[in-house]
């Protein structure tokens, strides 16, 4: 067990599995239909969703704040590192996470009228259009400035200084848009 749990994707796979048999456990005897997939896709909503915001979070609380501390010598270490893979899990788990949601609100028929911001789910449709603004921000700005931070794009040192300043700036707007989104995409639950 312990060579599945030292490997990361072994890690992941097997929490997959887990999941696939509950799944399949728990909704396939007591739902005839095997209706299943709508608390799938919520699940893949929400776990994408903590992916996402994590990493926003981890962004903004932990790395921006910490980069000017690090001696000059260690900095590139996160650069070529951690940050590509941080921001691989980023991008792709923002992605799952509107996508899902997506496929939620249409499987519980509120879709257009959450999009259009109608009672009784005006809140969610709020929270939708902020988590929507968001993973614009991640894939159209962050990202494609944060490929040019890498070295990815090729850029002088002025073009790559102000694309990971607009990342920055991005990526702090997106962290001030989670806090209401969030409590909009909970709210919903109690207030509709």
């Amino acid at each position: 067990m312990t060579g599945i749990l030292e490997k990361l994707y072994a890690s992941i796979t097997l929490g997959a599995v887990l999941v696939l048999a509950a799944i399949f456990w728990y909704h396939g005897y007591r739902t005839p239909q095997a209706d299943y997939w709508l608390p799938f896709f919520l699940w893949l909503h929400v776990l994408s969703g903590i992916t996402w915001i994590g990493l926003l979070y981890y962004f903004n609380l932990v790395q921006t704040p910490v980069m000017p501390t690090i001696p000059p010598e260690l900095k590139p270490g996160v650069g070529k590192y951690i940050l590509p893979e941080a921001l691989f899990w980023f991008r792709w788990s923002a992605l799952a996470t509107v996508v899902a949601g997506l496929i939620v609100a249409q499987q519980n028929g509120y879709l257009h009228d959450a999009l259009k911001l109608a009672d009784p789910v005006r809140s969610i449709g709020f929270g939708m259009w902020l988590g929507l603004i968001m993973a614009f921000n991640v894939w159209f700005i962050i990202w494609p400035n944060q490929k040019k931070v890498l070295g990815l794009v090729k850029v002088d040192d002025a073009a790559k200084a102000a694309a990971g300043r607009m990342a920055m700036l991005t990526s702090r707007v997106n962290f001030v848009l989670s806090l209401p989104m969030l409590y909009f995409m909970v709210a919903y639950r109690f207030l509709g």
